[in-house]
């Protein structure tokens, strides 16, 4: 297991540490619960450091990036980030992934922590053009500052004005006396904020100060747990539970990032699904009675027959309901259809509903 940077000060602020795709990681500070309504009602600090990072650079940069991932990257402009993913040719998915548009012929790809080595080999694979491809991950710290009051616990660390970066954008600045530094307006919490990039050196003076700036506005540092619960209220797909390679982007929900207009690698597999209509979709659920629903939990119809598949489950903390996502046969797609979860041989009710399950 591979630690990150910030380790000693993870430990040193309280933090639980549990593995976590090849990494020690923080799960928790003051627990989950408080976590999370920090993000909702004013903000968190996550050490994402684990994420990947590559650059690709070169002539023929985005053909190689437009042939790899699904969504249409020649629609980016510089200093624009879009959500996409690496469709295998049988209808999977390699990988979910950020793509940053830093020049004409440099992107950068944001890959799972745990797909790291995968993905590069992916890339590697498929990358018969001008285009350099190079692994900055262990050269690249991730620090997400997410909820309503980021922009005002960030400020004073950078002249670069936080309120005129829009969404699914970034800008290249001085932060917190660091130079060079990619303050970039996303997340995966569905809360806002910022996730900032940092020459790994850099790291602790950013992130203690980051934590001093930030106390006057009530932010907390948070986990894993915390982020998962989070992006589940969001309804955003979790790589391993949601989607992997035996599920297509159409099946999971991702058509919206699935361009059919350009090629790319799986394209065909695609358009044929497509074509012939999906037979199963990832859907969100809200348990009617009680029990919590877990990953991998059979997802059954009122005869008790088996429909799917539970992918990710918990407690929803801002709505105090239970929900999760899984993938249902087609003729259980439609919101307001009753479902069961089968909860250690017991069929409880729950129905589908759509997505997010929170919204402010």
């Amino acid at each position: 297991m591979d630690t990150i940077s910030l380790h000693q000060n993870h430990i040193d602020n309280g933090a639980k540490m549990v593995p976590f795709a090849g990494f020690i990681m923080p799960v928790s500070y003051k627990g989950i619960k408080a976590e999370h309504l920090a993000v909702r009602n004013a903000v968190g600090m996550f050490d994402v450091s684990h994420m990947g990072e590559v650059l690709i650079d070169g002539p023929e940069a985005l053909k190689l990036v437009q042939y790899i991932t699904s969504n249409d990257a020649s629609v980016l402009t510089i200093g624009k980030i879009q959500y996409s993913c690496f469709p295998t040719d049988k209808g999977g998915i390699v990988d979910d992934l950020l793509v940053y548009m830093f020049a004409e012929d440099q992107y950068m790809l944001v890959i799972n922590a745990s797909n790291i080595e995968k993905d590069i080999d992916w890339i590697n694979q498929h990358n018969t053009f001008d285009a350099t491809v190079t692994d900055i991950s262990d050269d690249t710290a991730l620090l997400a500052i997410q909820g309503p009051k980021a922009i005002e616990a960030l400020q004073s660390l950078t002249d670069a004005n936080l309120s005129d970066i829009p969404y699914y954008s970034f800008v290249v600045d001085t932060f917190a006396g660091v130079p060079g530094c990619i303050i970039s307006a996303t997340g995966y919490t569905g809360a806002g904020g910022f996730e900032i990039y940092i020459p790994d050196d850099n790291v602790e003076e950013v992130f203690n100060a980051i934590l001093e700036a930030g106390k006057p506005f009530g932010l907390e540092l948070c986990g894993l747990g915390a982020r998962d619960t989070l992006r589940l209220e969001m309804g955003y797909c979790l790589y391993g539970n949601d989607i992997n390679d035996t599920t297509s982007s159409l099946e999971a929900g991702l058509g919206w990032i699935t361009k059919l207009s350009k090629d790319f690698v799986g394209k065909d597999f695609l358009v044929n699904q497509k074509a012939a209509g999906i037979t199963r979709k990832l859907v969100g659920f809200e348990m009617i009675d009680k029990g919590i629903p877990r990953h991998d939990y059979e997802i059954l119809n009122e005869n008790g027959d088996n429909i799917g598949i539970v992918t990710s489950g918990s407690e929803s903390i801002s709505t105090g309901k239970f929900i999760g996502l899984g993938y249902v046969a087609k003729a259980y797609m439609k919101e307001g259809n009753s479902v069961f979860i089968d909860i250690r041989g017991k069929k409880v009710e729950a129905k589908v509903v759509k997505l997010p399950f929170y919204s402010k």
